[in-house]
């Protein structure tokens, strides 16, 4: 199928050829009919793509700030990887759209294949031939409503939800600076609800526009006609509230807005416009500013957005759908009329020529769609819903090594971040490697790693990859909730199976990941636990040497926190933070003491943010790892402690190790970039691909960590120590 994209380093726009996406659980495939360019909020994101690195940073300062901190943490090298990898990436545009509804996943039952939905999403409702929405961002579109009128659901739902935010009343006059796309539908929404519209736009074209569609007046911002208007509305009073929806960087909006408000009158900011309040013209008239986030309630909640979690109607009326659902009622009753807003309807094929003349100047438009063809071509098949697994736990038994191929063929299944930045460049240039098949939920993704890394094929068919008897391992690169399932699939199908960790996130997870080596016979398994192939830290644990007697380790973790908005802080689906990382860290301690943990003890401080984690070994040594979140920022991540026999090892954050003892070792100088071992990991994993011989760690050590970490929320559910069975 076919996607508007862009690449934010090169500003490039392409419709650029891309998998079909999947058809998950908890939402619909949606062939689009109409999508609506957003001309204030796309072409701002499609400008800044036109900058330079300079303007791109003095465009975005917030972003800068998380750049400077993540140098901090991890140095410049892998900073530079990161940044510009994300940089130099596809990104999709487009977030209002209505379409088809091609496919309906399991457990949606309010649509059927052939409704008409209006969808919302700048993660789902993509200038794209399909995407897949899920239920809380789609709504049906009425019968009779045009499917290109209801394709400004979303962006009228902006517009709606603002209005809410000013709470008008009945016969209260208010003020609309900025007269695009948002602020005419604004001027519709009051005029509708009884209130006297006042509008302010430098361009004339706009305010007459607005006049017809229900304003009382409009004007020029710096002309005396508006000033004068609102005096006449109101008796001298001023308005009752005021709408923002302007952009740029001119504090005119908000200086106006105070001089044109009434005593304690509501200004509502929609748009993204400069807010340097005049402090004394706010104070005196104590007037209330107040935000409105986008399409309403559920925004920018996970829970809401993608797994479908309505909010009670008793608590909260409106909701992002709740607000779709009643604009495009609006729009059905007439009592909204965006047909006037439509300046442009170019083919799909052309969009790339659209937002170039748009952002030329061109093409002046309020409001412009993209026409998509009626049939672009059957949808390819969609990947399969990873299924539930309970499996009660079984004794592993060692498949015999099977030698593969020369190259070895990989295959990935997810293209995030960390495969993209941690992975996929050590393994694009190596010797005896192909790229064969990059497997994504999301068409744009796969498309990206494979236009970055070379992959032969992209694809969202999981089951064609597992199928594929050419194929010798498969990386699973996803988010937490998956792995256990799709390590579990892999395994079945043969491959051999490279899993970032975790490899489960519960017990009955685990339990069906063994069974599933049971059943096959394949034990070809290995987990991204990547430290103990730093090179500094082998070179450390060698200087050491071999012990005699117990020893005693401390891994302080400073995790810091997490940015709002993070996967990982979807606990009920993903796991909690130490589940999803504490194996790398029980993983080194358990490596550098040569024995799995025999028991495990857990405490943290309220709400579970720090947490110490005490493990025992078989011949009496312990491991401490604090797992802290609230740390200074600065401070290194990863510092370890090892003592025994009179001895110490140290490692700081991968920078620097030295041992202590009869004599003192120092590693000579610092590396150029923190090597927490995974181009050595992978290197090993090859490795034991191509010849059949054992892999890089034992199975029953994998399995080990993965229990002991799990037995962590165990211990802080239950306040005791967790015993591990079946330990080395």
């Amino acid at each position: 199928m076919k996607q508007v994209v862009q690449n934010y380093k090169s500003g490039e726009l392409a419709v650029l050829d891309v998998p079909v996406p999947g058809c998950k659980p908890g939402g619909v495939l949606v062939r689009s009919a109409y999508s609506l360019i957003s001309t204030g909020t796309e072409l701002m994101k499609v400008s800044e793509a036109g900058m330079s690195m300079l303007g791109k940073a003095r465009s975005r300062p917030d972003q800068v700030a998380k750049v400077m901190q993540s140098v901090a943490t991890n140095g410049v090298p892998a900073t530079y990887r990161k940044v510009m990898g994300k940089l130099d990436s596809y990104t999709p545009l487009g977030y209002s759209l209505c379409g088809v509804v091609e496919q309906v996943g399991p457990g949606i039952d309010d649509v059927k294949v052939g409704d008409l939905v209006a969808c919302a999403g700048n993660e789902h409702a993509l200038h794209a031939e399909l995407n897949w929405v899920p239920k809380n961002l789609y709504a049906r579109v009425p019968d009779g409503l045009a499917p290109r009128h209801a394709a400004f659901g979303t962006v009228g739902s902006i517009a709606l939800q603002g209005v809410r935010q000013g709470e008008p009343q009945l016969g209260e006059v208010a003020l609309v600076i900025g007269l695009g796309l948002i602020g005419q539908l604004v001027v519709q929404l009051l005029a509708a609800s009884g209130v006297r519209v006042v509008g302010v736009d430098p361009d004339p074209v706009r305010c007459e526009l607005a006049e017809r569609l229900g304003a009382a007046a409009c004007g020029d911002p710096a002309s005396t006609a508006v000033e004068a208007s609102v005096a006449e509305l109101t008796g001298g009073h001023g308005v009752d509230q005021v709408y923002l929806a302007a952009g740029g960087g001119s504090n005119q909006p908000v200086e106006l807005a105070a001089k044109l408000s009434r005593d304690r009158g509501r200004v509502v900011d929609i748009g993204k416009c400069r807010l340097d309040l005049p402090w004394n013209a706010y104070y005196e008239k104590e007037l209330d500013v107040r935000f409105s986030r986008s399409y309403g309630p559920g925004r920018y909640d996970p829970a809401y957005e993608l797994e479908g979690r309505d909010y009670p109607i008793g608590y909260v009326r409106w909701t992002e759908r709740r607000n779709l659902a009643c604009f495009l009622d609006l729009l059905a009753r007439g009592s909204v009329d965006v047909e006037p807003l439509v300046s442009h309807i170019a083919d799909f094929d052309d969009a790339v020529e659209t937002y170039q003349r748009l952002k030329d100047g061109d093409l002046k438009a309020v409001a412009v769609l993209f026409r998509y063809p009626e049939r672009a071509g059957e949808a390819e098949a969609p990947a399969e819903a990873v299924p539930a697994v309970t499996v009660p736990a079984v004794t592993v038994q060692r498949s015999p090594a099977r030698a593969a191929k020369t190259p070895v063929r990989l295959a990935f299944v997810g293209a995030g971040n960390y495969a993209t930045s941690m992975l996929l460049p050590h393994l694009a240039q190596r010797d005896g490697v192909e790229l064969s098949t990059v497997v994504t939920t999301t068409a744009l993704s796969a498309a990206n790693a494979q236009r970055k890394f070379g992959f032969a094929e992209a694809t969202t068919d999981l089951d064609a990859v597992l199928g594929d008897k050419s194929i010798d391992a498969v990386f699973v690169v996803t988010r937490h909730s998956s792995h256990a399932g799709l390590t579990r699939r892999a395994l079945l199908a043969g491959k051999t199976v490279f899993v970032e960790k975790p490899l489960a996130l519960t017990e009955d997870e685990l339990a069906g990941v063994l069974a599933a080596v049971e059943e096959s016979g394949n034990d070809r398994l290995q987990v991204g636990f990547n430290r103990r192939f730093a090179p500094l830290l082998q070179e450390a644990r060698q200087r050491f040497g071999a012990r005699t007697g117990p020893a005693s380790l401390r891994y302080l973790v400073n995790a810091g926190r997490l940015q709002h908005g993070s996967w990982y802080l979807q606990q009920g689906t993903e796991g909690s933070r130490f589940a999803g990382e504490g194996g790398h860290f029980i993983d080194t301690a358990s490596w550098l003491l040569d024995a799995d943990p025999v028991s495990v003890y857990a405490v943290a401080t309220s709400g579970n943010e720090d947490l110490q984690v005490v493990l025992r070994y078989p011949d009496g040594s312990t491991a401490t790892i604090s797992y802290v979140t609230t740390g200074a920022p600065g401070f290194p991540k990863e510092t370890l402690d090892l003592v025994a026999d009179g001895r110490v090892l140290r490692l700081d954050d991968f920078v620097r190790a030295s041992v202590y003892g009869r004599k003192r070792w120092v590693s000579s100088r610092l590396p150029k970039a923190r090597d927490k071992g995974q181009n050595a990991e992978l290197a090993a994993f090859i490795k034991a691909v191509r010849t059949g011989g054992p892999m890089p760690v034992p199975l029953q050590s994998l399995v080990a960590t993965t229990a002991a970490t799990l037995a962590v929320q165990a211990g802080l559910a239950g306040g005791a120590p967790v015993t591990l069975a079946g330990t080395r």
